[in-house]
């Protein structure tokens, strides 16, 4: 288990208590071995405990509950609209609950009208870890599904099997399945214990984060870390620790978690990605995110937790 220390009470602190979001035990066993089974999926549909909830463009509907909670909003399958194809089994809860995503053009309207549709950089830190579960694998689902429809071997139009996570081409016989792209992102540190954090191109003057990137092809997620951080802002990587790791369907990577060394200090951003980056002792940061200067990353990031690993407590917010 990974853990920091406190710098204020020098008490360890472990993930556990600092969970990274969307990697909590939702409760929910996927049961893959029911994907391919027609008769079992038809009973677990038609079953009146069921529950089902519809996805669009990465987004569902939630509600408030009247003791303070966020739900997905679901309904029983009788109730569900109608889909011919785009019906993807999730899996079951502990209690024999059977639940299912259908992707639609367009969230359906609500009568009471205080439901809302939220994505998962919203409501990912509002739902509990079943819904959040449930949510990160329907988005991921149908991310890859609107992106794969037709064969990468012959070019055929291809069909959904397996409750929404094979596609097969009758043309040529070809199975494809969703894919996962693995994404490294790292908390560089120096000689004298200082964060190293970038601000890209495309996101508001002040927001800054760790440095992140694709692993590509032939090399192995330590070669990405340190190609990543020199290419990007020109600084050598030594030792390489792995932390954690975090579901991220925008559409469909697994970031990789990593506390990383730098050898070398001077900053030499590519400009194309990164437009500025800096080094930030615990002071300085303090400072600039209670001033306003600098943005924290995305709550619902691991950037956060990585960087908190490093501060050695929850990072601070601006003053008011």
């Amino acid at each position: 288990m990974t853990t920091w220390t406190d710098r204020a009470t020098d008490r360890p602190i472990s993930l556990t208590e600092r969970p990274i979001s969307l990697t909590a035990d939702s409760g929910i066993d996927r049961e893959a071995h029911h994907r391919l089974d027609e008769a079992w999926l038809a009973a677990a549909w038609s079953h009146p405990t069921t529950r089902v909830f519809v996805v669009s463009g990465g987004q569902a509907l939630i509600d408030d509950t009247e003791d303070g909670r966020t739900e997905l909003v679901m309904t029983p399958a009788f109730e569900a609209p109608i889909t011919e194809t785009h019906r993807y089994f999730l899996g079951t809860d502990d209690d024999g609950v059977s639940y299912f995503a259908l992707q639609k053009d367009a969230l359906p309207g609500r009568m009471d009208q205080s439901a809302r549709p939220a994505g998962l950089r919203e409501a990912g830190l509002l739902l509990s870890p079943r819904d959040a579960g449930l949510l990160v694998h329907a988005v991921a689902l149908e991310n890859w599904q609107r992106l794969h429809r037709f064969c990468s071997r012959c070019g055929e139009r291809t069909n959904i099997a397996a409750a929404g996570h094979i596609r097969r081409c009758a043309a040529c016989g070809a199975e494809h399945y969703p894919r996962t792209d693995p994404a490294v992102i790292m908390a560089v540190t120096d000689d004298e214990d200082r964060i190293l954090l970038g601000r890209q191109v495309h996101w508001p003057e002040g927001r800054f984060s760790t440095l992140a990137g694709f692993v590509e092809p032939g090399e192995s997620i330590e070669q990405s870390v340190r190609r990543e951080v020199w290419e990007e802002a020109g600084v050598k990587v030594g030792d390489v620790e792995y932390v954690a790791s975090q579901p991220w369907p925008f559409p469909s990577s697994l970031m990789l978690g990593f506390m990383a060394r730098a050898t070398s200090q001077e900053i030499n951003v590519d400009g194309e990605e990164i437009e500025e980056a800096r080094w930030f002792s615990r002071d300085d940061l303090r400072a600039a995110f209670e001033s306003g200067e600098v943005l924290p990353p995305f709550g619902i990031s691991i950037a956060a937790r990585l960087i908190e690993l490093w501060y050695g407590k929850p990072l601070p917010r601006p003053v008011a």
